[in-house]
């Protein structure tokens, strides 16, 4: 029997989950990959997952009944791991939680302690803690004894200069925890793994934006492979538009909203997080290759703005780190989506980048000339490597310390 190291990646509408071969190091691939998503929505929750070889283990519809479809969810995705046990044998967990606060900017071990301290940071996070909090305490449960290991989105972020993590608010609210965190830090930090992989040493350790781009979209400005800025702030709302998230926005429409349409808490929270974003803009759909394959102006409008946005962010970044070397575009949309890349990329001339269409259009890795003053790059993000090599790291640490627990 095998051992492996299991990641969970439990947001508000889906599960994410990957089962890898233990070892030193952790292997890139996993040998099963899948997700339960539509968790919660009308149309029903599906679960999809595949092998190593790309083989399908299970793509089937889910009947998730009770009051709480999520935590049902889970329970179901743990019974579907039984059926694996007699092959692999899971004996570390690594959880992708979103928020560490200002605490944690390492993986921690999970125990009553440590949950307890995750769970004040429900307010910071309301719409994601307490969903990876549930896949902690699903696992705990259903596999008691086996080290769970929290990683957080956050905690990439935290070398971030002070400055760069404040609001212009009243010191009674900024030491209530009230500041710029940023998120998708798993993402960006496997990026800063990989990208010396890429570019020469200067390069690579230069002036680097990363544009994690998918249904939740942020960039990010590193020197020295360290975050110096990021879109996103208190909340994943913040910065760039998304598939149904505003992105920065004029606190004043919030007041005029509640002011003459009478919306409370809870109605502009679904506004901003699920009615927004290129759905809102377009009318049509919150998937990018829909809109990139439809003929109506909302689409097309849609993809534009979402673009501006893009384009202004990097303008922003790039003066936080003084220029810009390298350009990386990562996520759903950063690697798939050549027509985004294009729109944005042909509007940074000025930062240095020579745009190669030839090379975009054909997802090339490097999509600028081998004359551009500035490189654009496409890498494919790998979060649940990062979940696993994180884990087994703590894991042999807690072992070598004789501490597990």
């Amino acid at each position: 029997m095998a051992q492996a190291l299991l990641t969970l990646n439990a947001g508000s509408s889906s599960i994410k989950f990957a089962l890898f071969r233990c070892g030193q190091p952790v292997p890139a691939q996993p040998e099963i990959v899948g997700q339960i998503d539509g968790i919660g929505s009308a149309n029903g929750s599906r679960i999809k997952a595949r092998d190593k070889s790309g083989c399908t283990l299970d793509d089937s519809k889910l009947a998730l009944t009770g009051e709480h479809p999520h935590r049902a969810a889970i329970d179901h995705l743990v019974g579907w791991l039984r059926q694996y046990e007699a092959d692999w044998k899971i004996v570390g967990i690594g959880h992708r939680i979103v928020h560490g606060g200002q605490e944690y900017s390492q993986p921690i071990l999970i125990n009553d302690a440590t949950v307890a301290k995750l769970k004040a940071f429900i307010p910071l996070a309301p719409l994601h803690q307490p969903h990876n909090l549930a896949g902690v305490e699903a696992m705990r449960a259903a596999l008691p004894g086996v080290p769970q290991i929290a990683c957080f989105d956050t905690a990439f972020h935290r070398s971030q200069p002070a400055i760069a993590q404040l609001f212009a608010l009243p010191r009674r609210i900024t030491a209530q925890g009230v500041r710029r965190y940023g998120f998708h830090g798993l993402s960006y930090e496997y990026i800063a793994d990989v990208l010396p992989q890429h570019l020469p040493p200067a390069q690579a350790k230069g002036r680097v934006i990363v544009a994690h781009l998918g249904n939740g979209a942020s960039m990010c400005a590193m020197v020295g492979l360290k975050s110096q800025a990021t879109t996103m702030g208190f909340t994943a709302v913040e910065g760039l538009m998304m598939g149904t998230r505003t992105g920065a926005l004029d606190p004043g429409v919030l007041l005029y909203l509640m002011d003459y349409d009478g919306m409370d808490a809870k109605a502009l929270t679904h506004l901003l997080y699920k009615e927004s974003g290129l759905l809102g803009v377009s009318g049509i759909s919150q998937d990018m290759r829909e809109l990139l394959a439809s003929d109506r102006p909302e689409a097309k409008e849609a993809v534009d703005l979402f673009c501006y946005r893009i384009v202004r962010e990097i303008g922003s970044l790039a003066a936080a780190i003084g220029g810009l070397d390298a350009l990386v575009f990562t996520g759903g949309i950063g690697e798939r989506a050549a027509p985004v890349r294009a729109m944005v990329c042909q509007q940074l001339g000025w930062l240095g980048i020579e745009f190669d269409d030839a090379a975009n259009a054909a997802d090339a890795t490097r999509i600028s000339t081998a004359q551009s003053r500035a490189t654009a790059l496409v890498l494919p993000t790998n979060e649940e490597w990062m979940l696993a090599r994180h884990t087994a790291e703590l894991m042999g640490s807690i072992e070598g310390n004789g501490a597990r627990g």
